[in-house]
């Protein structure tokens, strides 16, 4: 999947990856994507419901060596 940004949250529990996933999406255009990689269990629940509130679009979860991809579509 094609990204234009990438945020290594890897080690970081909740809520900083997704407060930093917020800050790193202020600097991108509408329609970018912003990849983020997190480890913490707690992310597969919070990126979900945070596009949610925020309008962001979850395009996809998948996992790479034991780590959570997210790829977010800013509103």
């Amino acid at each position: 999947m094609n990204f234009d940004d990438t945020l290594d949250a890897v080690g970081l529990l909740c809520p900083l990856p997704v407060l930093k996933a917020r800050k790193r999406l202020k600097t991108l255009q509408k329609d970018q994507v912003l990849r983020v990689l997190a480890d913490d269990p707690a992310a597969v629940i919070d990126f979900p419901h945070f596009c949610n509130e925020q309008g962001h679009a979850l395009l996809d979860i998948s996992v790479e060596n034991d780590v959570n991809v997210y790829f977010i579509q800013k509103a």
